[in-house]
């Protein structure tokens, strides 16, 4: 298998952006598979529409971002609430070896699934040996 084209950081240490809106974001957990034609990220987005999701690159950052609408109407009293409702917030270094204008995503069931293509030169290939 070739090297994974998501560049992990070298330090450990964690930088955050400065909010200017008050509002909750949630990061969602996150698989990203390797095959020898693409990375395939799926992320956990529970409550999010399709048309609720965007997705960036640019400049090698490759960003999710989903918005979550309120389930329930104001002034209910709930009996147990446990789920959050906020929007959903990730980004993520994508080497140069994934093909950016073949990008696509598809969401079904609270899943997000990304595809992200390697470009030509970054697959592996094989060399026919000829006979001489």
């Amino acid at each position: 298998m070739t090297t994974c084209a998501i560049d992990k950081p070298a330090n450990t240490e964690v930088v955050r952006a400065e909010r200017t809106q008050s509002e909750r974001y949630y990061r969602p957990n996150v698989d990203i598979i390797e095959s020898t034609e693409e990375l395939t990220v799926h992320a956990d987005v529970p409550g999010v529409k399709a048309d609720d999701v965007g997705i960036s690159f640019e400049n090698g950052t490759l960003t999710i971002h989903g918005k979550v609408n309120k389930r329930t109407p104001e002034n209910v009293n709930y009996a147990l609430n446990e789920y959050g409702v906020g929007d959903f917030y990730r980004t993520f270094q994508v080497s140069e070896k994934i093909d950016s204008a073949k990008i696509s995503a598809e969401c079904a069931d609270g899943v997000l699934t990304l595809h992200l293509p390697k470009a030509e030169a970054a697959r592996p290939r094989k060399i026919d040996v000829k006979t001489g």
